[in-house]
């Protein structure tokens, strides 16, 4: 008999019955709030051409490197589990991916992924019963019923959600043109971008020669010298500010700034193109230009993000043989201190300019991250992130850096993900984290409940909203009390 599925309404509530009372209630505040997106890496296309998605195999496993990543660890081959490879085509049936999938939920229990996977199957499609090898094909077939149908349509599904507003990231070579499609469709639905220049900056990216070529192409400069590559950068900033972008994104391997004088700095440049960088001109020109982004954000406004300390592509063979971002990233220890000294140096008290650090290494939230951001003025925490965007890494954040940077120098969640369906689930554990860190400070007498009822409908809607300067939008549920 296939077991049944169904999610406990104080799930990741605090178990002292005093305090999941009081976590109870907050949750009502927020449980129902919109959603703001701020940071992710659905496809545009989705939204621009609405089309049916294609089967569940395509649509919930093969995106989603959380799910196949672990999958993998236990010797199941890519191939087998339908994600494609680098030219971006798959051999294998979506049916029989789908029920090796079914025959190893086991591997995700107690995980962030078995969280996300029952409230999708149970809350989006309507599942009673578990995903186990004996209603694999059950499932495969009814999601796939639904998915034909006007209701489970991206734009549908975005409306269902309660989305409000939602962000993808595209690089400088990217044409926007789904994001035009959008925007000149008359749907109502906020669908915008964000500049993520790392194939032009990041001479090591195996894009970089071809992006360059596209770079020059779209901006019109001449993307070789270096006054024609930063005014491309400029050029193709504004493109996407008309395209909704709010943000930058920047994901290099460490967090290393440096503001080079301008004749350095472009002899610098000169070495880049020309082919003769080494590693350390390489670290060395992305690190100078994480300080002309800043320049440039505070000319145009769009807020900075930073994702530092990830090794990419650490497994050779899957990098080879599938690409970048196919689950084998590795975080790496990470210095923020004395990396962000130059740019601090030169902006870190800078009217206007706002800076959001992310990290995948934890030792650094009290030691570095809590203080930095609880004192320079540009400087914002994103919150936990990748690895880490889990009950107990969400609980953790909270811990290591409320008592210095308080909870105003945080910019709520963003769920920075490829799994469009995943998406109100990701939202509603942090809201859950949150109101349960929330209840404890009211249980202890830390916090009156009357601003915990306020901070926990700034932390799930006004924060991230207000961070991402989508506030220009339409008025928030309540104002933002600090």
């Amino acid at each position: 008999m296939a077991k049944s599925l169904k999610l406990n309404d104080d799930r990741l509530l605090p178990v002292e019955p005093a305090t999941r009372a009081i976590a109870r209630a907050l949750y009502a505040e927020v449980r129902g709030l919109p959603i703001i997106s701020p940071h992710g890496h659905t496809d545009p296309v989705w939204f621009s051409q609405n089309a049916a998605f294609p089967n569940a195999t395509e649509l919930l496993l093969a995106p989603d490197h959380y799910l196949y990543r672990m999958l993998y660890s236990q010797g199941i081959s890519l191939e087998s589990l339908g994600v494609p490879d680098r030219s971006g085509m798959s051999s294998a049936d979506p049916r029989a991916a789908w029920r090796i999938f079914a025959a190893n939920q086991h591997l995700f229990r107690g995980t962030p992924s078995a969280m996300w996977l029952g409230h999708v199957f149970a809350e989006v499609f309507g599942f009673e019963v578990r995903l186990e090898p004996e209603t694999a094909d059950f499932y495969f077939d009814a999601v796939n019923e639904k998915l034909a149908t006007p209701e489970f349509r991206p734009r549908a599904l975005f409306d269902r959600f309660n989305i409000e507003a939602l962000a993808t990231t595209e690089s400088p070579s990217d044409s926007l043109k789904h994001h035009l499609a959008i925007r000149d469709s008359g749907w109502g639905g906020q669908v915008i971008t964000a500049y993520r220049p790392d194939p032009v900056i990041d001479v090591e990216h195996e894009q970089f020669g071809q992006a360059m070529e596209r770079f020059a192409e779209l901006s019109g400069e001449d993307v070789y010298s270096w006054r024609g590559y930063l005014e491309a950068h400029r050029i193709r900033r504004a493109a996407f500010k008309d395209a909704g972008a709010t943000s930058t994104d920047h994901g290099h391997p460490t967090a290393a700034t440096a503001d080079l004088p301008p004749a350095e700095a472009a002899a610098l440049f000169e070495t880049i193109v020309s082919g003769r960088a080494g590693p350390a001109e390489a670290e060395l020109f992305r690190a100078q230009m994480l300080t002309e982004m800043a320049a440039m954000s505070l000319d145009d406004g769009l807020v900075m993000q930073i994702h530092p300390g990830s090794f990419r592509n650490h497994n050779a063979g899957v990098f080879a043989g599938f690409g970048r971002d196919k689950g084998a990233d590795i975080p790496t220890s990470t210095d923020y201190v004395r990396a962000l000294k130059p740019l601090l140096d030169r902006f870190g008290n800078a009217p206007g300019l706002s800076v959001i650090l992310f990290t995948l290494d934890e030792t650094a939230y009290a030691r570095e991250l809590a203080p930095l951001a609880g004192h320079y003025p540009i400087l914002k925490l994103g919150p936990a992130w990748w690895f880490h965007d889990s009950p107990e890494g969400m609980r953790r954040f909270r811990e290591q850096t409320t008592e210095t940077a308080g909870f105003y120098n945080t910019v709520g969640f963003n769920d920075d993900t490829r799994a469009f369906l995943s998406i109100p689930a990701r939202h509603d554990v942090a809201r859950r984290v949150d109101c349960g860190f929330l209840a404890k400070l009211v249980a202890e007498h830390r916090l009156d409940e009357g601003e915990a009822r306020e901070l926990a409908v700034d932390l799930a809607y006004n924060l991230p909203k207000r961070a991402y300067r989508l506030d220009r939008q339409p008025a928030a549920p309540m104002a933002l009390s600090a």
